[in-house]
């Protein structure tokens, strides 16, 4: 089901049960602001969220409402993961869905990175 990028933020979300423990995840990168783990339906030998550590359901409501901090944290969470992932020299694509028209599944803004082979084009038609 897509998630309307309008709506309000449910504390029950699988990223959000993520970030409090309830459900295990393969960590790869955790700081103040961010945390990254391997996407459990890897789309691409290397598939890597990274999700903010506030609760922000889209990227239009988390550059709308979180603080200067945590946006430069965020983004510089997502550059260190690719960095440290090696994706930097052969290339990666980032995609963060927001609303049904994209196909948001999870109500929590989170940033996908994939790489690990030539992704071929962006969108089919």
């Amino acid at each position: 089901m897509a998630v309307d990028a309008t709506q309000a933020y449910d504390p029950d979300n699988i990223f959000a049960r993520i970030l409090r423990g309830e459900i295990p995840c393969r960590k790869i990168h955790e700081d103040e602001y961010a945390l990254a783990f391997h996407d459990i339906n890897p789309q691409a030998p290397d598939h890597i969220l990274v999700i903010p550590k506030g609760a922000y359901v889209s990227w239009d409501d988390f550059s709308a409402k979180a603080s200067e901090a945590e946006i430069a944290g965020f983004v510089r969470a997502v550059g260190h993961v690719a960095r440290n992932a090696g994706l930097v020299g052969p290339g990666y694509r980032l995609l963060a869905n927001t609303g049904p028209d994209s196909h948001q599944e999870v109500p929590h803004l989170h940033v996908h990175i994939f790489g690990g082979r030539p992704l071929g084009p962006m969108l089919a038609k």
